[in-house]
Parts: structure tokens; sequence; C-alpha cells
């Protein structure tokens, strides 16, 4: 039985600061087709797309782009509740025989067009367990302890270009092998940190600021008609 590269999109109900956010319009679509299409351009990467939620308005919008839909049981789609035990949970309940899980988070809708190809090609050419997407931090930052600040990645006075670099996970991708999943973990110790330097990379959507600012970006960087 052939080993399967399937793509999984969690996007549960619930969400408090921005409600329904996974189902809200963003360049005229919702938030969680943009995960859906760009998975669907993939296709030569991907064998299946897969959909997991609780919410019967996501799960009617991913029937209508074509995908899968696992439903997620409400026990698994509280606040505590992590990523990973979605996934672990949809590979419980298909029965392909999958080797390797493309996670796609509906809040990170925006991602570069080659950037699914790119990160398969280092995924599978260094032999990983896991892979995620990281982009540059060029903030000084530090912690405040009684009323004093501490710099942390600097020291006062220093120039930004001298600093050691920091990365951030952007969450625009993770590529994980099924088995870590098993093991209730996404990303391992030794996963490859893929660093993409992209405005798509600012984006993470959990307030209506978040959206606007999305929307923002994708008309300036989505071509208009010819």
């Amino acid at each position: 039985m052939a080993k399967l590269t399937i793509t999984i999109i969690p996007a549960r109900k619930g969400s408090k600061r921005l409600q329904n956010k996974n189902s809200k319009l963003l360049g005229g679509i919702p938030l969680i087709a943009h995960s859906i299409l760009f998975a669907k351009e993939n296709l030569e990467v991907i064998d299946a797309i897969y959909v997991s939620t609780n919410d019967d308005t996501i799960k009617k919008i991913a029937l209508e782009y074509g995908v899968k839909v696992i439903d997620r049981p409400d026990s698994l789609c509280g606040d505590a509740e992590t990523t990973v035990s979605a996934l672990k949970h949809l590979l419980e309940s298909i029965e392909e025989t999958v080797e390797n899980v493309i996670l796609l988070q509906p809040t990170n809708p925006l991602r570069p067009v080659n950037l699914l190809k790119e990160a398969f090609e280092v995924f599978q050419k260094n032999k990983c367990n896991s892979l995620f997407t990281v982009s540059r931090n060029h903030q000084k930052l530090g912690k405040i302890s009684k009323n004093q600040f501490l710099p942390v990645n600097y020291t006062i006075g220093q120039r930004s270009q001298d600093m050691e670099p920091l990365y951030f996970e952007n969450g625009l991708l993770y590529i994980t092998k099924a088995s870590l999943i098993r093991a209730n973990k996404i990303i391992s110790k030794n996963a490859y940190p893929l660093v993409i330097e992209h405005p798509f990379a600012e984006i993470d959507i959990d307030t209506q600021e978040d959206l606007e600012y999305a929307e923002y970006l994708f008309k300036k960087h989505t071509p208009g008609p010819s």
C-alpha cells in the first residue's frame, strides 16, 4: 500500500477574540479557503487534503471546495487542546497509510506561491522528520524586572545590524512524519527551520485588526486583472 503525503487544515469553532474567524472573508473568500486553495495548487506533492473541524459552517465550506472533512469531537476542541491532538485524531480516523503530514493553519492564510514545493524538496533532501518555517525578528527585545528594562538579545547602544540573529516560528507551514504525530509531536528537537523572509510571514489572524492587515497585504500582493 502506498504511503501518502496529506495536508491537514485544522479549523475548530469557538474563537473568542474574532468570532467565526475561519469563515470570515479575506479577499472575497472564506479565510479557510485560502489554505485549501494553496494545497490544491500543490497536488504534485499532496495526495489528499483534509479539514478537521467541529464547525458546520467550516464543514460546508470545505466540502464546497472539494476537500475531505473529518468531524472532530468537541472534546478535542477546547482552548487547552493542542493542535497535535487534532492531527492525531484525523490520522486515526482515516484508512489511508500516511507517511507525511503537511499542516496548514487557516489563521496563516497568505503564503508565497512556491513555498510548499521548496519546503518539501528541503524536507526530502535532508531526510527530515519535521520542518517548520521561521522568520528573523529584527526587534530589540528585553524583559522588565522591578521597573527596569533588561535587554535580552542586544546591549544598550548596540546597532541593530550587529545584533545576533533571532528567529520566530511564523506558522506558515509545517511538514512532519505521521509517526511523529502519533508520538504527540509536530516539531522534533532536530526539526529543520526553513527561513522565510516575506511580508506574509507577519500574518497570524486572531483579531479584526489582523484581518484588516491581511486584507491590505492580499490586495497589495495579488495581481489585478490584466
